[in-house]
């Protein structure tokens, strides 16, 4: 595909057609609230400084920065797989000053296996726009001895203990990962949960796991280096970061198709001329180069679109993600 195409909703279309056609929507709008910005503003990461999310935050508040004329700085408010962060923002006023970086594991996870989540993920927030999906990587420690995912499955299968895989935690989109692949190809795996993709990345390094679904920053390295062995992508096309790794569907799954993904969002009732102005933005932010350039090297593949474009990715990865939960009996005491 040519660099300068974008995919959104399965049709294709020119980044300077893109960013037009929304330019040429809104320059003409008469803003509601003609005053926004006149103070600085705040992206809430829910989690903890560092990693591909927080630093695509970062991109985002950068460039709102510059076009909005108004300082936006980054607070982290870490804490249950970023339950603390969302409900802060669901609770703030809905004045588009106080913004959310969502992720799914959050939004659309989260609300089926926490017995008593703090916000209402569709009601509580108006979502402005994604910024990304990132691929998940199935990767083998080498001494396995697995190529691809039918040597993972048939070796799980020839063993009766299965094939141990770590993740960033229960309930992680990498456990439902592992979930939707034992669920359609019927592979033995047992699940290991550790507090977050580094110390899964160093068990299944170390061997202390056989295999590990964790996201592709950080990964590329070890897989050329030879210390890990990349098994599979779960996205739709390969990554430009590891080419040469096959997708899950390419392994003869076709159904097993998962992304995760993060975004924008403030509280519900944000005037629609700010949702409106936002979602420019952060689309004007997509189609720089350079921007697209820091995302590509996080493994995020940048995916402008509008703010019903996202309303309905939640909602329908609400309905899939709940539909894994409940077949897999997946609980947070």
């Amino acid at each position: 595909m040519n660099k300068n195409t974008l995919v959104q909703g399965g049709a294709y279309t020119s980044r300077r057609h893109f960013v037009a056609a929304l330019t040429g929507a809104f320059s003409g709008m008469s803003w509601s609230q003609s005053g926004f910005p006149n103070r600085p503003m705040r992206i809430v990461v829910p989690f903890a400084p560092g990693g591909a999310a927080d630093s695509s935050a970062r991109l985002v508040a950068e460039h709102y920065t510059r076009r909005l004329g108004q300082q936006v700085i980054i607070e982290n408010r870490p804490g249950a797989s970023g339950n603390i962060g969302a409900k802060f923002v669901a609770s703030a006023e809905p004045d588009g000053y106080t913004l959310l970086l969502g992720f799914d594991g959050t939004m659309v996870i989260n609300p089926h296996v926490y017995p008593n989540i703090p916000f209402d993920t569709v009601n509580d927030f108006a979502p402005i726009g994604k910024i990304g999906d990132i691929g998940l990587l199935i990767v083998a420690n080498p001494k396995l001895g697995a190529k691809d995912l039918r040597d993972v499955i048939a070796l799980s299968r020839a063993r009766a203990d299965g094939l141990s895989v770590g993740s960033a935690g229960l309930g992680s989109t990498a456990h439902l990962m592992a979930e939707l692949i034992k669920q359609r190809t019927g592979a033995n795996l047992v699940h290991i949960p550790y507090k977050g993709a580094g110390p899964a990345l160093i068990a299944v390094l170390g061997g202390e796991t056989q295999l590990a679904i964790i996201g592709l920053a950080g990964t590329p390295q070890h897989v050329r280096a030879g210390t890990l062995q990349a098994i599979a992508i779960s996205s739709a096309q390969r990554s430009k970061l590891l080419p040469e790794v096959p997708t899950i569907a390419e392994a003869g799954n076709p159904d097993l198709v998962l992304n995760s993904w993060n975004g924008i969002l403030a509280p519900a009732r944000t005037p629609r001329a700010i949702i409106e102005r936002l979602n420019l933005e952060l689309n004007n932010a997509l189609a720089d180069t350079v921007a697209r350039e820091k995302l590509d090297s996080l493994g995020f593949t940048a995916t402008p679109g509008t703010p019903e474009n996202y309303a309905d990715q939640i909602k329908r990865d609400l309905t899939r993600y709940g539909q894994v939960v409940k077949a897999a009996n997946i609980k947070m005491e």
